[in-house]
């Protein structure tokens, strides 16, 4: 384990992985970033210049020419699009949908995974996604798998959009999970999979606190194994 590790965590959409990347990351005094907010806002971009999903070319454009930040305050962090906060906006049921398809496209995928390489290259941080453990980073110091029943992600989501004002339906929002998780696992390009050395977490009964809980041990014994690694040698 380097002195500036890098931590994945991967998981399908409602496993409770932003709220416990951000909490992992401020415990541990790391940058956070949240890449599915990065495509995210390529599908929001994309749908406002009226550019078709499986359009490799426009896409692949449309990746080179927009700015995509994150800014760190409070309790939540905002994710910026060309200068505008879209943190809300690209998290409606309709802009998932469509991130489903666009984050498939090989030109997106390729041009999240430089700049995610970029931001994390330097260690210290937690990165949160699909494809972390097994695409961006395979080589990541520690690796999670957070998971939980279709039914329980979906009405998590629920909740979610109804506390933002949201008309949501309970039975079309599980049946939303269900196919975004259908369509993440059959793309051609970096399906949604659990990497093998990854630590698998099922948070359906598990409150926020304990599974915090439980990675942060995580992350101490893998620091421990890796100082005494260092101290012994091999």
């Amino acid at each position: 384990m380097n002195n500036e590790p890098i931590i994945a965590i991967d998981g399908p959409s409602g496993a409770g992985k932003s709220t416990l990347s951000r909490r992992l990351a401020r415990a541990l005094s790391y940058t956070y970033i949240d890449t599915g907010a990065m495509y995210r806002s390529v599908a929001l971009a994309a749908q406002r210049a009226r550019i078709d999903p499986d359009d490799d070319s426009s896409l692949a454009e449309l990746c080179d020419t927009i700015r995509i930040e994150f800014v760190r305050g409070g309790e939540s962090d905002r994710v910026l699009l060309d200068g505008e906060d879209v943190s809300s906006e690209i998290r409606t049921p309709e802009n998932s949908l469509l991130t489903s398809r666009i984050s498939s496209r090989l030109p997106v995928r390729e041009a999240m995974v430089r700049l995610q390489r970029e931001m994390g290259a330097r260690g210290a941080v937690v990165l949160e996604g699909r494809d972390i453990g097994t695409v961006v980073f395979p080589e990541a110091d520690v690796k999670f798998f957070l998971s939980a029943s279709a039914r329980e992600r979906g009405r998590r989501r629920y909740e979610e959009l109804k506390a933002k004002g949201l008309e949501v339906d309970l039975d079309q929002t599980i049946a939303e999970v269900e196919a975004r998780d259908a369509a993440d696992s059959a793309r051609e390009h970096a399906p949604l999979l659990m990497a093998a050395d990854a630590f698998d977490i099922d948070t359906t009964q598990k409150n926020i606190e304990e599974v915090l809980e439980e990675m942060l041990h995580v992350v101490e014994a893998k620091r421990l194994s890796a100082a005494q690694f260092k101290r012994n040698g091999p």
